[in-house]
């Protein structure tokens, strides 16, 4: 029996997405979540594709442990367990791979040495996805395990653009670089504008928009990346749900001398307590337009310095990549808030930046252009599959010699 299948896992901190995947066409064969690991409302929401048949659990899920073989159980009983003789591999998220991980890489007890020493740049994921590589290569330790890194796509970027203006020697005794993330999402949706303008990737270039609580912006020149706004972590650049972007390094000094405050609270302010929700209550992008469509200054304020510094990152990637065929919106509020997509493109007719309107209003699943018939640049909007890549990625790896 030929093995097709691929379970793709997504480790967060509290949580695990799971799809298995058939990679001879694609399909998903069930799709769940485990959310509020640790705690004692925890739930596993399960869907078998086939069958359209859903099941939610609610109780306690003491670790990843438990709820690797939770996932590993509500799989069974559709007849998908990690026992099959059709699964291929295991397709891990892995958010940080550092220079070390430039491609996606089966796991041994190297690659799970370097991911931890990882932990010091990426301390919110890098812990959770080795934790659920862990659990799956103690279910299954005869399975190719894959870690895929959002920080791999972003590997081609020059040295000028990777590097910080920083003592050379220093950074490079503790890996003070540009890394870049969300990058997963960025290879599929580069690619997918270019089949979308009926081009081959290496043909296109384009600005990659990948707009959810989380936020990055990518100039995706020939389908390789030259240049991306989150940094050594996933914090500097745009203005996100809860992460500030960029600002002056010295606030942080401020902060500290002035304010009193300690590292650790600095830190948790600009992750968790910055962007959308520290200008405006709310980082979600939903509430906020409900929110100025009632005349609210405060949340007025917040997206207008969220659609600025958009904007900035669209015209320097401009500048960077010299000519742009397409600007793709992704990720939840790339996808579906058609005021920032609109926002975002305004007062950029000269760089040949337009939406129409009735079609940035419509909905859609599929990649689709809003902007104007014969625009000198297409703006689309193209649904990000980041388990369909990692899926991609793991059988091209593994798979195929089944």
């Amino acid at each position: 029996m030929s093995k097709t299948r691929v379970l793709v896992l997504n480790s967060g901190s509290s949580s695990v997405k799971y799809q298995l995947l058939d990679m001879r066409d694609n399909s998903r064969l069930a799709v769940g979540i485990v959310e509020r690991i640790g705690e004692q409302t925890s739930r596993i929401k399960h869907t078998a594709l086939a069958t359209g048949g859903t099941r939610e659990q609610n109780g306690p899920i003491a670790d990843h442990q438990a709820a690797l073989k939770a996932v590993a159980e509500e799989l069974a009983k559709d007849g998908l367990g990690l026992d099959s003789p059709e699964l291929a591999a295991v397709g891990h998220r892995v958010v940080h791979g550092g220079m070390f991980f430039t491609e996606p890489t089966v796991v041994d007890d190297e690659v799970l040495t370097e991911i931890e020493r990882l932990i010091p740049v990426a301390p919110l994921h890098n812990p959770a996805n080795l934790t659920g590589i862990r659990t799956a290569m103690a279910l299954r330790p005869d399975l190719p395990q894959v870690a895929v890194f959002d920080t791999a796509f972003h590997a081609t970027m020059p040295e000028y653009a990777a590097r910080y203006a920083i003592d050379v020697k220093l950074a490079d005794r503790h890996r003070v670089r540009r890394y870049g993330f969300h990058g997963t999402s960025q290879a599929y949706v580069s690619r997918k504008t270019a089949k979308l303008l009926g081009k081959a990737p290496e043909d296109v270039n384009v600005i990659v928009l990948h707009l959810g609580n989380g936020a990055s912006a990518s100039a995706v020149r020939g389908g390789r990346c030259v240049d991306t706004s989150m940094g050594l972590t996933p914090l500097e650049g745009l203005v996100m749900g809860t992460r500030s972007g960029d600002l002056d390094p010295a606030v942080i000094f401020h902060l500290e001398r002035v304010g009193g405050m300690s590292m650790d609270e600095i830190d948790t302010l600009l992750n968790k307590r910055s962007g959308l929700f520290g200008l405006c209550g709310d980082n979600d992008m939903r509430e906020i337009q409900r929110r100025i469509d009632e005349g609210d200054a405060q949340a007025r304020l917040a997206f207008d310095i969220y659609i600025h510094r958009l904007k900035k990152y669209i015209g320097a990637y401009y500048a960077v990549l010299g000519r742009v065929d397409a600007i793709a919106f992704t990720a939840g509020v790339g996808e579906n808030a058609a005021p920032v997509r609109e926002a975002a493109v305004a007062g950029l007719e000269e760089l040949g930046l337009a939406v129409d309107g009735a079609l940035n209003a419509a909905g859609g699943d599929e990649p689709r252009l809003i902007s104007p018939a014969g625009a000198r640049v297409a703006v689309a909007v193209v649904p990000t599959d980041e388990e369909l890549e990692i899926a991609t990625q793991t059988y091209a790896l593994v798979g195929k010699g089944n």
